[in-house]
């Protein structure tokens, strides 16, 4: 039984299913293409990142070349034999005893043996200090120095497959053994952010080595009992990860089959459910709030689930939480709504502009870039939106009329304007970070997502995609998403080398036109009496 380091990241019941010999011709659920499209993006990172440093360092360089994993092995064993300054994705040595196998980015060795570093294309650290950091140019600095500028953001997973790492490499002889240092490269790719893997930085004041330890026998034990035909040490449950798992649809089957409580209630709400003795939604819906002996629940208050649990028995996808629905209104609203590009940027801020005559042009107006993130020329298209943002709450004040901006789920939102204040402070028209924050912390700027999650309960789900249907509203895209929307920019910008799509470049503006009208139906239907005729869950 050898295991790779993704098994201490992923689902309990995946690792079963991945070693049931029974599970083997199961149906599956096809790749996720924005999945696919990020694994092809983090490929082209790590590229770029090994072009970079095998240009600097030469003859020190060794790249171990694709191909089956007992031939990269092979070959990762004779550089690592010789002594090899620099390894490139390395295929270690497999550790029979411990249970492992394992590739890794970048090896790079010392005095007394190699470490490891990873490269990833997601951010590694924040502004801030305390993080130790090394230029990649100096990626021999192994422990790095105290970095002013930034702080370790924290990233759970890369510091478990470097504990994965260091125990192979600890296993074949050939670890650093002084110290649990290890190595990330982020998005940036400036500088290697260094772990040191015995730290107490975990919660609890764990550490990263110890918490891998205990997750790798877990899923050892749970992989041996599915291989062995043993008792299944790991039962479905739903969780985030189940929507882009290929084996939901066996998952799925069987909490069906059961009416499991994961079907409303998920992760540690539902165990905290089942260690009460309710393991079904049935059990859940005729559930005694007063007379029930269930531990406080994370994600929502026990009413709520037992509310969520009756509407899912009357296959009803929204039932009003209160008996009365308020949003916040305005003379003057604006719908806003944003899109990004992973990490590198907000190509586009779309903006509704209705309500009282103010002497703009109502209707839907977008701001983007088409140059591929990222971009200077994010900083105009975030310049004019801003600028004719602040003429609209400008001529509503001098007309003596309210105004309010509305937005489904600010977290987004509110990231990229403050991202874009900071990157491009001192540019034509852009806010200072101030006038950001004094804006997103007034009452003129509504989350309607936080509106929704007070008045209803949803039994699929608090997705805009999902509530807005109810208020009558329908995308003209039946495609409409934002992970295809992911999709859709590579082609409308060229990013893959081919030419820039127009097609998928109006397909996007829609889209994103959509969802700002989406928001203006919601709030309008939510301040309408055509609310009423959602069941109220007390009727339930």
């Amino acid at each position: 039984m050898l295991l790779d380091a993704g098994v201490v990241s992923r689902c309990r019941r995946r690792v079963h299913l991945e070693h049931d010999p029974a599970a083997r011709d199961s149906p599956r659920g096809a790749p996720d293409p924005t999945a696919e499209l990020r694994k092809a993006d983090a490929a082209a990172h790590r590229r770029e990142i090994a072009d970079q440093l095998a240009a600097k360092f030469g003859d020190d360089w060794v790249e171990i070349p694709a191909g089956r994993s007992v031939e990269r092995e092979a070959a990762t064993a004779v550089a690592l034999e010789a002594g090899a300054r620099f390894i490139w994705s390395a295929q270690l040595p497999r550790d029979p005893e411990g249970g492992r196998r394992g590739a890794i980015d970048l090896l790079v060795r010392t005095e007394h043996g190699y470490v490891p570093v990873l490269v990833v294309r997601h951010k590694v650290s924040d502004p801030g200090t305390g993080a130790r950091t090394s230029p990649i140019a100096d990626i021999t600095n192994i422990g790095g120095e105290p970095d002013q500028t930034r702080k370790v953001r924290p990233q759970p997973r890369d510091q478990l497959r470097l504990a994965h790492t260091l125990r192979l490499l600890s296993a074949a002889g050939y670890a650093d053994d002084r110290h649990a240092l290890a190595g990330v490269i982020g998005l940036d790719g400036d500088v290697v952010v260094w772990h040191d893997l015995t730290a107490p930085t975990w919660p609890g004041g764990r550490t990263a080595l110890a918490e891998y330890e205990v997750r790798f026998a877990d899923r050892v034990a749970v992989a041996t009992a599915a291989a062995t035909g043993g008792e299944p040490l790991a039962q479905p449950s739903r969780i985030v990860e189940c929507r882009s798992c290929p084996w939901w649809p066996v998952c799925s089957q069987k909490l069906l089959d059961t009416r499991d409580v994961s079907l409303v209630v998920r992760g540690e709400d539902a165990g905290f459910l089942r260690a009460a003795g309710v393991t079904t939604v049935d059990a859940l819906a005729a559930l005694d709030v007063d007379d029930a002996d269930v531990a406080p629940l994370v994600g929502m208050p026990l009413p709520d689930a037992v509310g969520l649990a009756r509407a899912w028995l009357a296959d009803l996808t929204v039932v009003r939480r209160n008996e009365s629905v308020h949003v916040p209104r305005a003379d003057v609203e604006v719908d806003v709504d944003m899109e990004s590009f992973g990490d590198a940027g907000a190509y586009l801020w779309g903006a509704l502009l209705s309500g009282a005559d103010i002497g703009i042009e109502h209707g839907y107006r977008a701001f983007v870039t088409w140059d591929p993130l990222p971009t200077d020329d994010e900083a105009r298209s975030f310049a004019e939106f801003w600028q004719w943002f602040a003429s609209v709450r400008e001529a509503a004040v001098a007309r003596g009329l309210t105004f309010r901006a509305y937005c489904y789920n600010e977290l987004a939102e509110n990231r990229w304007l403050l991202a874009s204040a900071k990157r491009f402070a001192g540019k034509p028209g852009i806010p200072t970070r101030r006038e950001v924050l004094t804006f997103i912390e007034s009452d003129e700027w509504v989350d309607l997502f936080g509106s929704v999650r007070e008045h209803f309960l949803c039994s699929h789900g608090k997705g805009l995609k999902t509530i807005a249907p109810a208020a009558g509203f329908a995308w003209r895209d039946a495609e409409a998403s934002g992970e295809n929307s992911m999709r859709w920019y590579r082609a409308a910008v060229g990013m893959d080398g081919d030419e820039p799509d127009t097609v998928q470049r109006t397909r996007l503006l829609e889209y994103n036109e959509d969802d700002v009208r989406a928001t203006a139906v919601l709030r309008g239907w939510m301040s309408s009496p055509e609310v009423n005729k959602i069941p109220f869950v007390g009727d339930l």
